[in-house]
């Protein structure tokens, strides 16, 4: 059996009357690519902000890498190899694409005030940065304003950032949301490169998508799993079908 990075137990959180997660078990494989589906308003993102820390949950446990991280706050998730994308592009949009590489590699380094020097004078940072930026097709805009980036090329700016933190898991909110059909292509093939690097978990509503690449899936419905298996099995399921795809048993 296959090491767990990720185990969330029993995980409960309700906003008033609206239960957004109901005791919701889920595990995911180090070198996996776990991918949520679910319809809109099944708690996939709020899910997602609770294993970052983004949202406290009012009971439950998360384990990421044998250590319980119920408690810790986002930054020490962060240090911990924890780093997401959201379903919104965050990303600084005066900067260049370049300087936000370069911001989110030297605050994982932990030297953006280190005697007050820019980031320009410590090689080994920009150099990384320059790295990340060649992976994700993002070296000939370096010296653009981030905001002046397509959607495509904002979302694969989030991604970088992400990588900046050097993860363990990565956590990728919607990445191909608004995105027309080349772009699409461009990011799933990016995805299926990126999980060498880091084991994935991954919401997404394009179920070609999702099947081309996950090895694991979850489906949530009314903030539990309903089902979890391989992209076959979860495809046959009929509870599947009848809960997310709207579809009856009888059908093949």
């Amino acid at each position: 059996m296959a090491e767990l990075l990720l185990e969330v137990s029993r995980l409960y959180k309700h906003f008033g009357g609206l239960v957004a997660t109901d005791h919701l078990d889920l595990a995911v494989e180090s070198g996996s690519l776990h991918a949520l589906i679910g319809p809109n308003g099944a708690g996939k993102t709020t899910l997602i902000a609770q294993i970052c820390g983004e949202v406290e949950p009012d009971a439950g446990r998360i384990v990421f890498a044998g250590r319980d991280i119920t408690g810790l706050p986002a930054h020490e998730r962060v240090a911990l190899g924890l780093a997401r994308s959201f379903q919104v592009t965050r990303i600084f949009g005066r900067l260049t694409v370049g300087e936000n590489v370069a911001l989110a590699v030297q605050a994982r380094s932990g030297s953006s005030m280190r005697f007050w020097r820019p980031i320009s004078a410590e090689r080994a940072l920009r150099d990384e940065a320059e790295a990340i930026s060649a992976e994700l097709g993002l070296d000939a805009a370096a010296a653009q304003p981030a905001a002046n980036l397509s959607h495509a090329g904002q979302r694969r700016l989030e991604v970088a950032l992400a990588l900046a933190c050097r993860p363990r898991l990565l956590l990728l909110d919607e990445p191909l949301a608004g995105m027309g059909a080349e772009d699409a292509q461009a990011m799933i093939g990016l995805i299926s490169r990126l999980r060498q690097r880091a084991t994935i978990v991954l919401v997404e509503h394009d179920m070609d998508a999702v099947f081309r690449l996950a090895d694991v899936i979850s489906v949530l419905v009314a903030g539990r799993v309903i089902a979890s298996g391989m992209p076959q099995a979860i495809r046959d399921d009929p509870e599947v079908r009848r809960a997310y795809l709207g579809e009856e048993e009888a059908v093949a």
